[in-house]
């Protein structure tokens, strides 16, 4: 009678330990959706548009904080009607036609600047003057690893309303690495451009729904 119970015991702990595996893949598969509610796709252009209104608009390329033009930052555009210059979206696995949550990604506007920088999102070098590590534009594609942490970025769900989702920087592309695990905010400078920053505790992560172009 004992073996029995024992032996139920041990096979009911080997199904929860797979249902909760199961689980956690299920989650970490789970697809992007844009406003319609359909999968964001590798190469496909989109709009990043905030979720609360009367915030400003979509994203577009700025100057830094000191006033420095190049390399451009990743700035919200001041009047909400405007939606922005369209994004597009890779998986770190480049094979991957649908984009993910919590999977390392590389972002990249579809524009073009004077700047001759690249377009992909990157972590700017840290500002001592507010203490806060800003987005700019001018990072590397593919090539995951210790090169490349700063140009890695996660799309999470936010939860708030339905498909609505927030970005954060946690690059799993360098198994050796110490790196940032920050969501990204918006930060308002002393010129009133908000600009993408990583946030510090008590500050709100900037959420986002997308829009295809």
């Amino acid at each position: 009678m004992k073996t029995s119970t024992c032996l139920l015991l041990a096979f009911a702990f080997i199904y929860l330990a797979i249902s909760v595996q199961f689980s956690a893949v299920s989650a970490a598969s789970e697809a992007v959706l844009d406003i319609k509610g359909q999968a964001l796709r590798k190469g496909t252009k989109y709009y990043v548009l905030p979720v609360a209104r009367g915030m400003g608009g979509g994203l577009v390329l700025g100057k830094q904080l000191n006033g420095t033009q190049c390399p451009l930052h990743v700035v919200q555009a001041q009047r909400e009607i405007f939606d922005g210059i369209p994004l597009t979206f890779t998986s770190v696995n480049p094979k991957a036609p649908v984009i993910r949550v919590s999977t390392d990604l590389n972002v990249k506007f579809s524009a073009s600047s004077i700047c001759f920088q690249s377009m992909v999102w990157s972590l700017a070098d840290f500002d001592e003057s507010v203490s806060k590590w800003f987005i700019e534009a001018d990072g590397v594609a593919g090539n995951p690893g210790l090169q490349t942490v700063g140009n890695w970025f996660k799309i999470e769900k936010d939860g708030v309303i339905k498909n609505s989702y927030k970005f954060l920087h946690c690059p799993g592309v360098c198994k050796f690495c110490k790196v940032i695990c920050k969501e990204v905010g918006i930060f308002i400078g002393s010129d009133g451009v908000r600009r993408l920053s990583l946030i510090n505790d008590g500050e709100r992560p900037f959420r986002v729904m997308f829009k295809k172009a």
